[in-house]
């Protein structure tokens, strides 16, 4: 009620139950971990939701909640996923795998089974198979509240249209920070999205005829 009432763009309905909600295969893709808690309770609550081999996403509470048994979590990932950590939600999920940004990032996306995005000023995103890009736009002014969840947001719904899991997050990185480039000081997370139409307008005109 709150979302529909403050955006009427955004589509809200009631839900018996997940398991009724993931029966229909147009909800094709989940963001999960902005505002759900760390607990144990999450990460029951994860478990199952990975079951369904949706396109998924997982950041934040997602991911510290599994600090403690990070091996269950990549055991239970079977669809396309990406993970997002930031520097110390990575070292919580992965805290034997050293080295430079690079190398942790694909070594972690070989351990998990999913693409890694390791987020930060140079953000750095890994593939399973060894593929890897580096998103070098400089946007300090995204160190706010929400942007990742914005981030998270971004790459799904890029999952939702059908973009493989590797271009979806480097995809998704290119215009998070692209946005937050142009955006400039004093941006906070909810005129990410707003602008988002502007660059994909620009990419579109971009395209040759």
């Amino acid at each position: 009620p709150v979302y529909a009432a403050d955006s009427p763009g955004i589509m809200t309905a009631p839900i018996a139950s997940l398991d009724d909600l993931l029966k229909d295969c147009r909800h094709n893709a989940l963001i999960i971990g902005p505002g759900f808690g760390v607990s144990d309770e999450t990460c029951s609550r994860i478990i199952p939701l990975l079951h369904y081999c949706r396109c998924t996403v997982l950041d934040a509470d997602a991911l510290t909640s599994f600090a403690e048994q990070p091996s269950t979590l990549f055991f239970a990932i079977q669809g396309p996923t990406v993970l997002t950590p930031h520097e110390g939600e990575f070292a919580r999920l992965f805290p034997d795998i050293e080295g430079d940004k690079l190398s942790r990032a694909r070594a972690a996306a070989k351990r998990s089974g999913a693409t890694v995005l390791i987020k930060g000023a140079d953000t750095v995103i890994a593939a399973p198979d060894g593929r890897a890009a580096i998103n070098s736009i400089d946007a300090p002014w995204l160190a706010t509240a929400g942007s990742g969840d914005v981030l998270a947001g971004i790459i799904g719904g890029l999952m939702a249209q059908g973009m493989e899991m590797f271009d979806a997050a480097c995809m998704g990185a290119w215009l998070h920070a692209r946005a937050g480039a142009d955006l400039g000081p004093g941006l906070v997370a909810e005129d990410i999205p707003e602008y988002l139409p502007v660059l994909l307008s620009e990419l579109w005109h971009a395209l040759p005829e």
